[in-house]
């Protein structure tokens, strides 16, 4: 399809390029009324999340349409994982700005349909607009869980080991790097970095299989330690962060060695898009297991212990020494 080309009318726009993405789910009607319905299993529940994505926000004005769509699809995704649910299905609200063409639009539904083969979900419902602002996706995705078993927020207990799966400090690096930073990155670090923030990778592999495991979870996304502070404040509880414990990737180890400064991006820069949770120090072994098994690494980065009054923040985060290492911020905020 060539450039330049206008948008359709929105139930043309819908039929062409977001009804196929519905097919193979019954509840969605094909797009073709105003509600979906969604039956889970037996003995389970539906988990909802929502959350949107803002162009010039959290991506690019100028990031392939493709990459955008996978982005505000994923980051969802990975809120499900860290509540240990099974992705169902998701309602899409689109707003575009009259100055995108129907080109745009395509590569925007053929992203969905990639994500959808991998994660085997579907479209089941949502709404398009116009806008006179930047582009906006708004996602609410489905997922299913048995009955009560949604790993929350405030069941971690002092004693608990912190685990987070994966690395961190990617996706914020990636960013600097899209803006033209580090440039004394070789071109591998530099396309791994700027792939960790445009794409993410929810670990739907990992977040079920911690039902029964994580006394506490949830997704970093607004940075490690504004999240862990997420988990102590409805826990009750305050958390000691191990500096050289949270793992880092090869990429993300080149760019501290060439700016030091950065840890603190690492750490409170956010998008990383993976698990943070607390468990009981017996399942330390299993934790290693399941790692093993799904092939995505799983640290222990500190201990959840009781909170103090005299401490002047929750989360404390020590460096080799010791130390306290001191941020202007914790993570982002929304406002």
């Amino acid at each position: 399809m060539e450039r330049g080309q206008h948008l359709p009318g929105e139930f043309e726009l819908i039929a062409r390029y977001f009804a196929p993405l519905a097919k193979g789910f019954p509840g969605a009607f094909g797009l073709t009324d105003d509600a979906a319905v969604i039956a889970p299993e037996h003995g389970h529940e539906l988990v909802a999340k929502t959350d949107a994505i803002v162009g010039g926000v959290h991506f690019l004005a100028d990031e392939p349409p493709d990459l955008i769509a996978r982005k505000a699809l994923r980051v969802n995704l990975s809120d499900l994982a860290a509540k240990g649910a099974v992705a169902r299905a998701y309602m899409l609200d689109l707003m575009l700005p009259r100055a995108l063409d129907e080109a745009w639009v395509c590569g925007f539904a053929h992203g969905l349909a990639e994500d959808q083969k991998e994660y085997g979900i579907h479209l089941i419902g949502g709404d398009t607009d116009m806008t006179p602002g930047p582009v906006t996706i708004a996602i609410m995705a489905f997922g299913e869980i048995a009955v009560g078993r949604m790993i929350q927020r405030g069941g971690a207990r002092a004693g608990d080991t912190i685990f987070v799966t994966g690395t961190i400090g990617d996706a914020a690096l990636g960013l600097a790097v899209l803006r033209g930073a580090l440039p004394e990155l070789d071109p591998t670090s530099v396309a791994f970095l700027a792939g960790r923030y445009q794409v993410p990778l929810p670990r739907v592999t990992v977040g079920p299989r911690l039902v029964g495991l994580a006394t506490a979870a949830l997704d970093v996304s607004d940075g490690l330690a504004a999240d862990l502070g997420h988990i102590c404040e409805v826990s009750a509880l305050a958390a000691i962060l191990q500096a050289p414990s949270i793992p880092l990737s090869a990429a993300a180890r080149a760019a501290l060695l060439a700016q030091p400064g950065l840890l603190a991006s690492v750490l409170t820069g956010g998008d990383d898009y993976e698990i943070l949770f607390t468990a009981d120090p017996a399942s330390e072994a299993e934790i290693a297991r399941l790692a093993q098994a799904v092939g995505v690494p799983i640290t222990a980065i500190g201990t959840m212990v009781a909170a103090s009054s005299a401490a002047e923040h929750r989360v404390s985060v020590l460096d080799a020494t010791g130390r306290h290492v001191v941020f202007d911020h914790e993570g982002w905020t929304h406002f």
